[in-house]
């Protein structure tokens, strides 16, 4: 029986009493309920029609999407090509806040694109980066990411901690990290999760690119399989698109105070470690930043985050981006999961990007101005 696991995204992590999500091919179902019932597993069919989901998602595309730029639509989910064409754009009409830049090319050779949003109001200045898009069929956080670029070009004459958060501030925004994944889970398969570099010896593509990270590399929580979902690759930084955003970050360590990375689903703020059961040395700056910023987020629709050291509010994983972050010195980390807590799992909505992307930008918010103050 083969299964794709959503949730945990290693079978080491299933343990008696989780819950565990996973899609199976339609002529599987006839062979795993009733195996599932004679284990006595209790189960849930969430989504009777995946393919169904998915082409509301991505078919007739063209009527939604094809206006101008200046009525770019923040509420569908977008290709890359139509992300990489709304950042050049930006970068064109809004090059007193936007500059965009490329940290390097992908294995594919796509462009790895950044913005650099702020005020250029003095040389030096303390930044924060956010990425989306490490795994690919995350649709919602290349969604946030762009959302959280719009609502600071919008807000940032009407709002003052917004104007505040871009005066003393650049943001460096990652909207998509994967861009060979996510380009792979338009045209071919809507649940590719890792990059798209070729292994010789198992015609396996791809890494999964927050397994890949200096950190632990390879220990629990990753597989060296280059199959698995979690295959670390070959060796720390092998892929392309790690190797230079890791660069970049290496290089501005002393810049960058902060580290967001969007993944779904799960509902969490996640902050390090994820490769030990260890408690941070700033635990008490990280641990309130993370509760303001998870009760800024239940504000706006009573939607609940749990929040926590990854390692024990998720589970252990070696070789993720937010681990490498900290131990390179920024002394803020954080990965949120975002919406939901599986009954749509990769597949959320397009009506649900509105309200996520809303709570998510109270908390995002809230994590910045907090880095603003200082924390002892």
């Amino acid at each position: 029986l083969q299964v794709d696991l959503w949730q945990p995204s290693s079978p080491f992590h299933i343990v008696e009493g989780t819950v565990t999500d996973v899609r199976v091919p339609q002529n599987t179902t006839r062979n795993l309920l009733p195996y599932l019932q004679q284990a006595n597993i209790q189960y849930t069919i969430l989504m009777s029609d995946l393919q169904k989901a998915i082409e509301n998602q991505t078919g007739l595309r063209s009527y939604r999407t094809r206006r101008s730029l200046s009525g770019y639509n923040y509420e569908v989910y977008h290709s890359l090509e139509e992300i990489q064409d709304w950042m050049h754009h930006l970068n064109r009409t809004h090059s007193d806040l936007v500059h965009m830049f490329s940290v390097g090319k992908s294995y594919e050779g796509r462009p790895l694109y950044v913005l650099k949003v702020g005020k250029r109001s003095r040389p030096y200045k303390k930044a924060v980066w956010i990425d989306c898009g490490i795994h690919a069929r995350e649709w919602i956080g290349p969604a946030f990411c762009q959302w959280f670029v719009k609502e600071a070009l919008q807000t940032y004459q009407t709002d003052p901690a917004m104007r505040k958060m871009l005066t003393q501030l650049y943001f460096y925004i990652m909207p998509v990290f994967n861009v060979d994944g996510y380009h792979f889970s338009w045209t071919n398969d809507r649940f590719w999760r890792k990059t798209r570099s070729k292994n010789t010896r198992f015609h396996c593509h791809g890494v999964d690119a927050n397994r890949n990270w200096k950190v632990k590399w390879c220990d629990e929580g990753a597989s060296f399989h280059p199959c698995d979902d979690t295959y670390c690759g070959p060796f720390p930084e092998s892929e392309p698109e790690v190797k230079a955003v890791a660069h970049f970050l290496r290089k501005h360590r002393k810049q960058i105070k902060a580290y967001l990375s969007f993944h779904a689903y799960a509902q969490m703020l996640l902050y390090p470690y994820s490769y030990k059961y260890e408690t941070i040395p700033n635990f008490n700056c990280v641990e309130s930043a993370a509760y303001n910023a998870v009760n800024a987020l239940q504000s706006a629709y009573g939607v609940r985050y749990r929040y926590g050291p990854a390692s024990s509010t998720l589970y252990v994983s070696s070789g993720s981006s937010m681990d490498w972050a900290y131990k390179n010195g920024i002394p803020y980390a954080f990965a949120f999961e975002l919406r939901d807590t599986g009954h749509f799992g990769f597949l959320l909505p397009e009506m649900l990007i509105k309200p996520t992307c809303t709570e998510t930008m109270l908390a995002v918010k809230n994590i910045t101005l907090h880095l603003l103050k200082k924390c002892h």
